[in-house]
């Protein structure tokens, strides 16, 4: 007598789940990455593990998400605790860790209030309303005009997106928020130009991450802060990508003279669970006042307790030391690889946002790194882009050297990558920063 009931065949003995995953992302997923077809299944500190037990040695992080590695015990314990109490909360009621969360990043930054939301470019969404109402509260009705650089990327919402300069991001989806322009990055000359009593807001950061990992001029900053203040305009300095530590300080924008008015932060704030934040001046948090702006699952209780124990973990392990110090020897043996590799043309970043600047295209490198175990990443076409998580140890930081090294070696030489505006760009950012 047969069991009640299907007997599973042949083919579904044999079903892989990481093949099944991929091939059921690719029937039913819409086409907006492209994706390698590993499929991770488990991770621990630095290293992330696929379907078949391969190592990868992660000096990407998620793309500066995950700060403290992988299953980090201190956040997995937290995540465990909150989640069997309560998720979330509507916004309409207070629970035990926002609170808490926005004093700490208020001491962090130097700002006064906070705003929690989702996501890096929610944050940034926020940002631009906020230095709008701020301008409008003050009688200022014209005053709409926003100041974004060349080469920035601040997130893929209509707001965020109009604010981000690389065309082939905004095209598609053009006509956006009008009343945007770009300023050449580190041109004091053109930024003085372009700023006058029509701003209500300029947004920089203060390393472009998906830019190319280019850093901006103290006295860049310093002219920015001057005229932001004289128009009564809103400095928005978006720490998505360099802040919360990345850079060895707090803030990347602690490294100059001046505070910004608004801040926007993410990635690695809970630790890989989704939560944004804005952070602002009292001159500026003012205008918001309730129903202005909100956001359903921004600030939730597991996210905030995540994101406390994120930043309680980076002060009690003393890891912005680690940042500079493997920060330090990082840039150190990409500058050795430069004087070995013709098509090194140049190193920038600090901390553990470093990136290597090639005279060819990146991508074959990244697609053999991984081929060896590493994960490491291209941007802006030529930039190889390293975001290792802040904990990450002297000898890992060796290990990812030495496999560049080999990639370096053994790929063939990849099409030249050729940009006389991303060159010259390039050049000007290097003599300001002098």
């Amino acid at each position: 007598m047969k069991a009640k009931g299907k007997t599973p065949g042949p083919k579904s003995k044999r079903l892989d789940p990481a093949a099944s995953a991929v091939r059921d992302a690719e029937r039913y997923m819409m086409n907006t990455y492209r994706r390698s077809p590993l499929v991770f299944v488990r991770g621990k500190g630095s290293y992330l593990y696929d379907q078949n037990g391969k190592k990868y040695l992660d000096l990407l992080g998620g793309i500066a998400v995950n700060a403290l590695g992988h299953a980090h015990p201190r956040l997995v314990r937290v995540i465990r605790r909150e989640s069997a109490r309560t998720v979330h909360v509507s916004n309409l009621f207070h629970h035990l860790h926002q609170g808490p969360l926005a004093k700490k990043l208020a001491e962090w930054s130097g700002m006064d209030r906070v705003f929690f939301c989702n996501s890096g470019t929610e944050a940034v969404e926020g940002a631009l309303k906020l230095a709008r109402v701020a301008a409008r509260k003050r009688g200022f009705n014209e005053r709409t005009r926003i100041l974004a650089l060349e080469r920035s990327f601040h997130g893929r919402t209509c707001g965020a997106l109009s604010v981000t300069h690389p065309v082939k991001y905004r095209e598609p989806f053009e006509p956006l928020v009008p009343g945007v322009e770009f300023v050449r990055v580190n041109d004091v000359a053109d930024l003085e130009a372009k700023f006058d009593d029509s701003v209500c807001a300029i947004i920089v950061e203060v390393i472009q991450g998906e830019g190319g990992i280019y850093p901006m001029s103290g006295q860049f900053w310093t002219r920015a802060r001057e005229l932001a203040s004289h128009y009564g305009a809103a400095l928005i300095a978006d720490e998505i990508q360099c802040g919360l530590g990345r850079t060895g300080r707090h803030f990347g924008y602690q490294r100059h003279v001046g505070l910004p008015d608004i801040v926007v932060v993410a990635k690695p704030l809970a630790g890989g669970l989704p939560l944004g934040a804005i952070l602002a001046q009292e001159s500026f948090a003012e205008a918001f006042s309730p129903g202005l702006h909100g956001s359903t699952f921004g600030g939730g209780p597991l996210t905030c307790a995540v994101a406390l124990e994120f930043l309680s973990v980076v002060e009690d392990e003393d890891l912005l030391e680690n940042v500079r110090g493997r920060g330090a020897q990082l840039r150190a043996g990409l500058l050795r690889l430069g004087a070995q590799f013709d098509f090194i043309r140049e190193v920038r970043g600090e901390g553990l946002i470093v990136g290597a600047d090639l005279t060819v295209e990146g991508r074959p490198y990244v697609e053999a790194a991984l081929r060896h175990g590493l994960i490491i990443n291209c941007t802006h076409d030529h930039v190889i882009r390293l975001l290792p998580p802040f904990n990450v140890t002297e000898k890992q930081v060796d290990d990812g050297l030495k496999v560049i090294r080999t990639v370096f070696e053994e790929t063939k030489r990849p099409v030249p990558f050729h940009s006389p505006a991303s060159e010259g760009d390039s050049a000007r950012a290097v003599a300001a920063s002098r």
